[in-house]
Formats: structure tokens, C-alpha cells, sequence
């Protein structure tokens, strides 16, 4: 394994290489549904996969004496059009892995998204761009996570497959206009959130808002999600998505004893915003931006952890920890793009 990341090493490289799948104005053009004759697929998306590597010897400023950083990320689309049903699936996948020499080169995630959406419409009226609407909505992550500022963390994962695992339905109410806009609301929505029961266990109010030792938890509520695609200018991209779930049955959490170990209520709105803008700046060279907030007050921050060994109270040692409960990740990017259809 070391022989093959030292290889990579000596590459002294970058690579960032962008594919799309096919994709053409008249597809996105169709997604009005002008006609009631329209019967067609529609399909597109984007691959990136970035490897960037470092090397330092006797650098004097320090840092990372040897490094790469992996990252891979896909968003696509596959659509149905039908006369005035309209079948609509995004799914959304991103994984990154740092290696660093004084970490022994084990990976260390950087990223981790499984969010896949399933949308099926029925148009109200051909001249209107309002759908009756069911959505199916399916969120989680790869492999384990792991908390790094604990020692020894290889020994104590926090979250895996399906450790969080999310699902939601809701009947409602979409407005939607060409491909680029398109604005989901439900008064009636469902989420089941499920994980195994070894992480459910790892503190006394549970984790992911699944009591301790339990396996699931069932939620009834609000949901909106909103989504947006624009082209303000031929080298600019910009794309925004942001999710709204309120759940009525929240409430506070209390002990055997009646004392109230978790406050909650209907106010508690999980918020999820995702934002991504690319701008091209030569023909092969693009500067991305991509930042994303959370907010769960399911998942609460504490700026101390408990070392599983001594039991003692520990401060955290991190940057952001002025952020409080806000789960943010922010990524900045210039490289090579390429395009094909």
C-alpha cells in the first residue's frame, strides 16, 4: 500500500477531470411540458474526480511532509416525461479520503453523501406549472465515520452505512419551471430514521434522534425542498438546493426518573442548504465553490469528548468550535475541467 502512494508521490501532479453525461437545451426545454403530446427520457449529470499531492523536504514554514487527497463526486439526473406526468430522479454521491505521512498514510474521509431523490407529478393544467406530487427521498453515507480528534478513533466509529440511514415520503405540491426551477411543499411527510443499535448506544439520549438502544425512529411532519439551477453569465454556473423538515411529534426527551435529558419540539427545523458555483476561466481551467449547511438538533455539537480509556472530560482542539451546532463543509477548487456530450 505505502509503495503505491509514494508512487503517487513522485507523480508531483494534479488531476481534476469533469465528464458529463449527455445533456441538450431541447431536453431541458421538454421539462415544461408546452406539449400534452410529449412522451420522452431525459438524462444528464457531471463526474469529478480530483487526486491532488503534496510533498515537503526541510520546508521551513512546515506542514504536511507527504500527502494526497482523493475526491469523487457525481450528480445526475434521469427524467420520464409523459404527456402531464412527469417521473423525475436526482442522485447526488460524493466520497474524498486524505492520506498523510504522519498519519502512517491511513485514510482519513473528508467527504461522505449518498442523497438520492425520487419525484413522480401529475400537471394540474397544460398552461400551469403546478404538479400534485409524490416524493421518496433516501440519505446516508459509504463506509464508517470517525471522530479524529479522539485518540485512538480507529477503535471508535460514530456513524456508518445506514448509521444514520434517512427515508422520507410526502404528498404535495410542486412548482416547476423547465429544468431549472423547482419548488416542493408537503404538509404530509413521513421520515424513518434507522442505525445500528452499536451507535444508538454511544450516549444516553441516543444518537441521530433514535433513543439509546434502539434501532429506528419514526417521524411525521412538513417537508419543502427547493431546488435551482442558473447560468447568469456563458462562463458562470450556479446551482442552490434547500431542504425544510419540521416533525410534529417532536418532543422533549426525559429519563426513567422524568428528568428531561433532550428538549425538543415542532420548532426544530432541520435545514439542510447545498450550494455549488463554477466559473470558467479559460477553456480548460474552471474555479469552483462548494459549501454546504446543516442544522439537526438531533446531532447536537459538544465541544468536549469522554476518552472511552480514562473516562475523563477532554476540550476539543479544533478550529470552528465557535459554530456551534451547525454542520458546515466548504471546499474551494481551481483545476482542469473537460466536457463532453
Amino acid at each position: 500500500m505505502l509503495r503505491k502512494i509514494f508512487t503517487l508521490l513522485t507523480m508531483g501532479a494534479a488531476l481534476n477531470a469533469t465528464a458529463q453525461l449527455s445533456k441538450t437545451d431541447d431536453v431541458k426545454k421538454s421539462l415544461t411540458l408546452d406539449s400534452k403530446d410529449t412522451v420522452m427520457w431525459a438524462k444528464g449529470g457531471v463526474f469529478n474526480l480530483g487526486i491532488n499531492q503534496g510533498f515537503l523536504h526541510n520546508w521551513t514554514a512546515g506542514g504536511e511532509v507527504a500527502s494526497i487527497t482523493i475526491n469523487g463526486q457525481f450528480s445526475g439526473f434521469l427524467n420520464r416525461i409523459y404527456h402531464r406526468h412527469i417521473w423525475t430522479n436526482n442522485l447526488d454521491m460524493t466520497y474524498g479520503l486524505f492520506y498523510g505521512y504522519s498519519n502512517s498514510f491511513i485514510p482519513r474521509k473528508i467527504d461522505d453523501r449518498i442523497d438520492f431523490t425520487s419525484k413522480y407529478g401529475l400537471q394540474v393544467d397544460d398552461k400551469k406549472n403546478f404538479y400534485l406530487s409524490g416524493l421518496f427521498n433516501f440519505k446516508s453515507q459509504f463506509t464508517k465515520g470517525y471522530d479524529y480528534t479522539v485518540p485512538n478513533w480507529t477503535q471508535y466509529p460514530t456513524s456508518n452505512f445506514l448509521s444514520p440511514g434517512y427515508f422520507t415520503g410526502a404528498v404535495g405540491v410542486e412548482y416547476r419551471r423547465q429544468n431549472n426551477l423547482s419548488l416542493f411543499l408537503s404538509p404530509i411527510a413521513a421520515r424513518m430514521i434507522v442505525a445500528d443499535k452499536y451507535y444508538t448506544t454511544l450516549k444516553p439520549d441516543g444518537m441521530f434522534g433514535i433513543p439509546y438502544g434502539k434501532t429506528s425512529k419514526f417521524e411525521f411532519g412538513a417537508y419543502f425542498t427547493g431546488r435551482l439551477q442558473t447560468n447568469p453569465a456563458k462562463k458562470i454556473f450556479f446551482r442552490t438546493r434547500v431542504d425544510l423538515y419540521t416533525n410534529y411529534l417532536a418532543k422533549n426527551l426525559k429519563d426513567s426518573v422524568g428528568n428531561i435529558i433532550k428538549r425538543d419540539n415542532p420548532g426544530n427545523i432541520d435545514i439542510l442548504w447545498d450550494n455549488f458555483f463554477s466559473y470558467k476561466m479559460s477553456k480548460y481551467l474552471s474555479l469552483t465553490l462548494a459549501a454546504t449547511f446543516m442544522y439537526d438538533n438531533d446531532l447536537p455539537y459538544s465541544s468536549t469528548y469522554t476518552d472511552p480509556s480514562t473516562g475523563n472530560v477532554i476540550a476539543k482542539d479544533e478550529p470552528g468550535a465557535n459554530l456551534g451546532w451547525w454542520q458546515i463543509k466548504q471546499l474551494l477548487a481551481i483545476g482542469i475541467e473537460y466536457r463532453f456530450k
